[in-house]
């Protein structure tokens, strides 16, 4: 899937966008690491799908505030194997943009060891801290359909 080729819609809501956006996470990380999770994907997407982001604005002070994603993002909760399960059934489909965070990312100090570890790892023994969908609305859901608010 090409997200530059998605008309970007930011006069309607989330609800009735034909894309759609989410990032299910490991109920059972600490809240510290959801939210670093969740926000190292969101860093990620936002780099390989720059059209999500909408143009930034200014408030009535003159402020300015950076652009935010049209798309919203929701976040959602899931056991680790069910994680896994989404983000590798999801690899596979050629209309979704798939970015996952690794385990062993949270581990490593320095990102040229997290590189090396990943590189050494074979996809079926990694586990995943969370995993993030981008696409048509039917096929993010059809993934992810059933899945929990993270709360």
């Amino acid at each position: 899937m090409v997200i530059m080729e998605i008309d970007r819609r930011s006069d309607l809501p989330t609800k009735k966008l034909p894309v759609k956006w989410v990032i299910v996470v490991d109920r059972d990380l600490p809240r510290g690491l959801q939210a670093n999770a969740a926000a190292c994907l969101a860093a990620s997407v936002s780099q390989a799908a720059p059209a999500i982001l909408g143009s930034g604005g200014l408030d009535a002070s003159g402020q300015a505030h950076a652009g935010l994603p049209w798309t919203g993002c929701t976040v959602l909760a899931a056991p680790a194997a069910v994680v896994k399960r989404v983000r590798d059934d999801a690899a596979g489909d050629p209309e979704l943009l798939v970015t996952d965070m690794a385990a062993i990312a949270q581990r490593a100090d320095v990102y040229d060891d997290y590189l090396a570890e990943l590189a050494g790892a074979a996809v079926e023994d990694l586990s995943y801290f969370a995993v993030s969908l981008l696409g048509p609305r039917a096929e993010v859901e059809r993934h992810t359909g059933r899945l929990p608010l993270l709360r």
